[in-house]
Protein backbone atom coordinates (compact mmCIF):
# COMPACT_ATOMS: atom_id res chain seq x y z
CA UNK A 1 0.00 0.00 0.00
CA UNK A 2 2.87 2.37 0.76
CA UNK A 3 4.33 1.91 -2.72
CA UNK A 4 0.90 2.39 -4.31
CA UNK A 5 0.02 5.61 -2.50
CA UNK A 6 3.48 7.17 -2.60
CA UNK A 7 4.50 6.27 -6.17
CA UNK A 8 1.85 4.63 -8.34
CA UNK A 9 -1.18 6.69 -7.39
CA UNK A 10 0.53 10.09 -7.93
CA UNK A 11 1.53 8.88 -11.39
CA UNK A 12 -2.03 7.78 -12.16
CA UNK A 13 -3.34 11.13 -10.89
CA UNK A 14 -0.86 12.93 -13.12
CA UNK A 15 -2.12 10.98 -16.13
CA UNK A 16 -5.72 11.79 -15.21
CA UNK A 17 -4.95 15.50 -14.86
CA UNK A 18 -3.62 15.57 -18.43
CA UNK A 19 -7.18 15.12 -19.72
CA UNK A 20 -8.35 17.65 -22.29
CA UNK A 21 -11.24 18.46 -19.91
CA UNK A 22 -8.84 20.39 -17.69
CA UNK A 23 -7.32 22.52 -20.46
CA UNK A 24 -9.95 25.34 -20.48
CA UNK A 25 -9.58 25.74 -16.71
CA UNK A 26 -5.80 25.91 -16.99
CA UNK A 27 -6.00 28.40 -19.86
CA UNK A 28 -8.22 30.78 -17.90
CA UNK A 29 -6.54 30.56 -14.51
CA UNK A 30 -2.90 30.32 -15.57
CA UNK A 31 -3.38 32.79 -18.40
CA UNK A 32 -4.51 35.46 -15.93
CA UNK A 33 -1.36 35.20 -13.78
CA UNK A 34 0.91 38.20 -13.96
CA UNK A 35 4.16 39.51 -12.59
CA UNK A 36 6.12 37.29 -10.23
CA UNK A 37 4.00 34.17 -9.84
CA UNK A 38 4.08 31.53 -7.13
CA UNK A 39 2.41 28.26 -8.09
CA UNK A 40 1.47 26.09 -5.11
CA UNK A 41 1.81 22.35 -5.69
CA UNK A 42 3.18 22.59 -9.20
CA UNK A 43 3.48 18.80 -9.49
CA UNK A 44 4.90 17.54 -12.76
CA UNK A 45 4.57 20.92 -14.45
CA UNK A 46 1.27 20.51 -16.29
CA UNK A 47 0.51 24.22 -15.89
CA UNK A 48 3.84 25.52 -17.17
CA UNK A 49 2.91 25.69 -20.89
CA UNK A 50 -0.07 27.95 -20.08
CA UNK A 51 1.84 30.90 -18.59
CA UNK A 52 1.73 33.91 -20.89
CA UNK A 53 3.69 37.09 -21.41
CA UNK A 54 2.07 38.81 -18.43
CA UNK A 55 4.04 36.51 -16.12
CA UNK A 56 7.67 37.54 -15.77
CA UNK A 57 8.76 34.65 -13.51
CA UNK A 58 7.21 31.47 -12.12
CA UNK A 59 8.23 30.07 -8.75
CA UNK A 60 7.06 26.45 -8.81
CA UNK A 61 6.63 25.22 -5.24
CA UNK A 62 6.35 21.45 -4.86
CA UNK A 63 7.15 19.21 -1.85
CA UNK A 64 7.88 16.04 -3.88
CA UNK A 65 11.35 15.90 -5.42
CA UNK A 66 10.25 13.29 -7.99
CA UNK A 67 7.59 15.66 -9.32
CA UNK A 68 10.13 18.47 -9.65
CA UNK A 69 12.34 16.18 -11.72
CA UNK A 70 9.42 15.53 -14.08
CA UNK A 71 8.59 19.24 -14.29
CA UNK A 72 12.09 20.43 -15.18
CA UNK A 73 11.81 19.02 -18.69
CA UNK A 74 8.65 21.08 -19.34
CA UNK A 75 10.24 24.28 -18.03
CA UNK A 76 12.78 24.40 -20.87
CA UNK A 77 10.11 24.68 -23.56
CA UNK A 78 8.35 27.76 -22.15
CA UNK A 79 9.05 31.45 -22.56
CA UNK A 80 8.72 32.35 -18.86
CA UNK A 81 11.65 31.68 -16.48
CA UNK A 82 10.83 28.99 -13.92
CA UNK A 83 12.52 28.41 -10.57
CA UNK A 84 11.67 25.25 -8.63
CA UNK A 85 11.29 25.31 -4.85
CA UNK A 86 11.15 22.03 -2.95
CA UNK A 87 9.01 22.99 0.04
CA UNK A 88 5.54 22.74 1.52
CA UNK A 89 2.79 25.35 1.27
CA UNK A 90 2.65 25.57 5.06
CA UNK A 91 6.21 26.98 5.14
CA UNK A 92 6.92 28.97 2.00
CA UNK A 93 10.60 30.03 1.89
CA UNK A 94 9.96 33.47 0.37
CA UNK A 95 9.97 37.00 1.75
CA UNK A 96 6.72 38.64 2.76
CA UNK A 97 5.05 40.64 0.01
CA UNK A 98 7.39 39.22 -2.63
CA UNK A 99 4.96 37.83 -5.24
CA UNK A 100 2.26 39.39 -7.40
CA UNK A 101 0.12 36.31 -8.04
CA UNK A 102 -0.36 32.96 -6.35
CA UNK A 103 -1.88 30.09 -8.34
CA UNK A 104 -3.48 26.91 -7.03
CA UNK A 105 -4.99 24.30 -9.35
CA UNK A 106 -6.57 21.23 -7.74
CA UNK A 107 -4.17 21.69 -4.82
CA UNK A 108 -6.05 22.90 -1.72
CA UNK A 109 -7.70 19.48 -1.43
CA UNK A 110 -4.39 17.79 -0.57
CA UNK A 111 -2.59 20.27 1.69
CA UNK A 112 -2.55 18.79 5.21
CA UNK A 113 -2.93 22.10 7.08
CA UNK A 114 -4.89 24.41 4.80
CA UNK A 115 -5.23 27.37 7.23
CA UNK A 116 -1.44 27.44 7.67
CA UNK A 117 -0.95 27.33 3.90
CA UNK A 118 -3.43 30.14 3.29
CA UNK A 119 -1.75 32.24 5.97
CA UNK A 120 1.55 31.75 4.16
CA UNK A 121 -0.03 32.63 0.82
CA UNK A 122 -1.38 35.86 2.33
CA UNK A 123 2.04 36.63 3.76
CA UNK A 124 3.98 36.31 0.50
CA UNK A 125 1.42 38.19 -1.64
CA UNK A 126 2.18 41.86 -2.14
CA UNK A 127 -0.46 44.45 -1.35
CA UNK A 128 -3.02 44.23 -4.13
CA UNK A 129 -1.83 40.79 -5.21
CA UNK A 130 -4.24 38.03 -6.20
CA UNK A 131 -4.80 34.36 -5.54
CA UNK A 132 -6.06 32.59 -8.69
CA UNK A 133 -7.58 29.18 -8.14
CA UNK A 134 -9.46 26.27 -9.63
CA UNK A 135 -10.27 23.57 -7.08
CA UNK A 136 -12.64 20.69 -6.59
CA UNK A 137 -14.43 20.48 -3.28
CA UNK A 138 -17.64 20.37 -1.32
CA UNK A 139 -20.82 20.43 -3.36
CA UNK A 140 -23.79 22.63 -2.34
CA UNK A 141 -26.10 19.68 -3.06
CA UNK A 142 -26.76 17.88 0.28
CA UNK A 143 -27.04 14.48 -1.40
CA UNK A 144 -23.72 14.89 -3.20
CA UNK A 145 -22.07 16.29 -0.08
CA UNK A 146 -23.25 13.25 1.90
CA UNK A 147 -21.41 10.99 -0.53
CA UNK A 148 -18.34 13.24 -0.43
CA UNK A 149 -18.27 12.97 3.36
CA UNK A 150 -18.67 9.19 3.17
CA UNK A 151 -15.99 8.71 0.53
CA UNK A 152 -13.34 11.13 1.78
CA UNK A 153 -11.86 8.98 4.61
CA UNK A 154 -11.03 6.20 2.14
CA UNK A 155 -10.36 8.46 -0.84
CA UNK A 156 -7.72 10.54 0.94
CA UNK A 157 -5.78 7.39 1.93
CA UNK A 158 -5.71 6.22 -1.68
CA UNK A 159 -5.09 9.59 -3.33
CA UNK A 160 -2.22 11.23 -1.52
CA UNK A 161 -4.38 13.11 1.00
CA UNK A 162 -7.03 14.45 -1.39
CA UNK A 163 -10.23 15.57 0.37
CA UNK A 164 -13.41 15.59 -1.68
CA UNK A 165 -15.36 17.70 0.81
CA UNK A 166 -13.35 20.84 1.50
CA UNK A 167 -15.51 23.98 1.16
CA UNK A 168 -13.25 26.15 -0.95
CA UNK A 169 -14.97 29.54 -0.62
CA UNK A 170 -15.51 29.08 3.12
CA UNK A 171 -11.85 28.13 3.60
CA UNK A 172 -10.65 31.23 1.77
CA UNK A 173 -12.97 33.62 3.58
CA UNK A 174 -12.23 32.08 6.99
CA UNK A 175 -8.51 32.57 6.44
CA UNK A 176 -8.23 36.20 5.46
CA UNK A 177 -9.26 36.32 1.80
CA UNK A 178 -12.00 38.21 0.02
CA UNK A 179 -13.32 36.25 -2.96
CA UNK A 180 -13.87 38.73 -5.79
CA UNK A 181 -14.78 36.27 -8.56
CA UNK A 182 -16.21 32.76 -8.33
CA UNK A 183 -17.71 30.35 -10.86
CA UNK A 184 -18.90 26.91 -9.78
CA UNK A 185 -20.29 23.81 -11.43
CA UNK A 186 -19.75 20.15 -12.17
CA UNK A 187 -17.30 18.73 -14.64
CA UNK A 188 -18.33 15.57 -16.51
CA UNK A 189 -18.06 12.54 -14.26
CA UNK A 190 -19.29 11.36 -10.85
CA UNK A 191 -20.65 14.36 -8.97
CA UNK A 192 -18.83 13.64 -5.67
CA UNK A 193 -15.54 13.99 -7.55
CA UNK A 194 -16.26 16.83 -9.93
CA UNK A 195 -17.69 19.94 -8.23
CA UNK A 196 -15.37 22.79 -9.28
CA UNK A 197 -14.77 26.27 -7.86
CA UNK A 198 -12.83 28.67 -10.13
CA UNK A 199 -12.03 32.28 -9.35
CA UNK A 200 -9.81 34.83 -7.69
CA UNK A 201 -9.37 36.27 -4.22
CA UNK A 202 -7.40 39.02 -2.50
CA UNK A 203 -6.04 39.25 1.03
CA UNK A 204 -8.28 41.33 3.30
Amino acid sequence: MHIYTDVLFPRLCDLAMRSHRFVPYRQRVIGAAQGRVLEIGSGSGLNLPFYGERACEVLALEPAARMIRLARAKSHSGTVPVAFIEASAEEIPLDSGSVDTVVTTWTLCTIPHTPAALAEIRRVLRQGGRLLFVEHGASPDPRVRLWQDRLTPVWKRLSGGCHLNRPIRDLLEANGFQVDRLATGYMPGPKPLTFISEGSARPR
